[in-house]
């Protein structure tokens, strides 16, 4: 299997060009192809394929071989994959995912795309919809015990469950891994969900640190930088737009309370290319 690996602010996947023809037992591939010691080493697996609906379709797995709905940082490099590889002149694309259809704008420069515009469409609140379970119609700003400790969190989905968590302490000095698979599997959220935990630096810019399920902990998420950016702006602790420093690097996100909609700017990167018996 020829492959492309990519990476968004280190949030890195092996990438397939299935417009012709989608591979068989994806989810075991995605398993093998993501091992960092037996496998190519990547937060997951993305198929990019033919769709009916848009100009391409984003078909994304885990770490674990589990179907992603979205990944902000993997859909910015399937607008590279396409453009750089002449899989389409435009330089706005559409993309079919599971969380809807979203439009990429690309940044050209000497005929290669150096950074990525998407539009994320609209963060959504609701409990049951998000999903997670609460007596409240929303989960936002409600306390929760986990491993004996209280924390404050604001569920919400951007196509995928995010809870975000405001902490006083340095997210640098937390133990994620110890502490990321108790959220994961936390008993109020149904899917599993990715965790973020987020330190506010000033009004237009906070530090972010994320525990994705079946993935773990990665070096950035799209999805939970713009979970994390709406969660601090509809508290008020911050104002739009707002430059996330992840682990990997830094995103800007933009949100309107006005039209609910937020759009994400950030890099993507071609890391190498190569082949794999699967």
């Amino acid at each position: 299997m020829k492959f492309t690996k990519m990476q968004g602010c280190g949030n890195d996947y092996v990438y397939v060009d299935c417009t012709d023809k989608i591979i068989d037992n994806a989810d075991k591939v995605a398993i093998k192809v993501s091992d960092r010691h037996f496998g190519v080493g990547a937060d997951g697996l993305i198929l990019i394929a033919s769709s009916d609906v848009a100009d391409f379709q984003m078909i994304m797995y885990n770490a674990d071989g589990s179907r992603g709905e979205m990944c902000g940082n993997g859909i910015r490099c399937v607008g590279k994959f396409v453009y750089d590889k002449g899989l389409t002149a435009k330089k706005t694309v559409t993309v079919e995912t599971l969380a809807g259809i979203k439009t990429l704008e690309l940044n050209v420069a000497d005929d290669k795309v150096k950074s990525v515009r998407v539009d994320m469409g609209s963060p959504e609140f609701i409990a049951k919809k998000v999903p997670v379970i609460s007596e409240n119609e929303k989960m936002l700003g409600e306390t929760i015990t986990v491993d004996g400790e209280e924390y404050v969190v604001d569920c919400i989905s951007m196509g995928n469950p995010h809870c975000v968590i405001r902490m006083e302490e340095d997210v640098r000095e937390l133990e994620l891994e110890k502490m990321g698979p108790s959220f994961e599997n936390y008993k109020a959220f149904p899917n599993k969900i990715n965790t973020e935990f987020i330190n506010v630096l000033d009004e237009n810019r906070i530090r972010m640190r994320v525990w994705e399920r079946g993935s773990g902990e990665t070096l950035a998420c799209g999805t939970g930088a713009c979970a994390s950016a709406v969660s601090c702006i509809i508290n008020g602790v911050t104002k739009s737009p707002v430059d996330v420093e992840l682990l990997g690097g830094y995103l800007t996100i933009e949100y309107s309370k006005d039209t609910n909609k937020v759009t994400m700017t950030g890099p993507a990167e071609i890391v190498f290319e190569g082949e794999i018996d699967v």
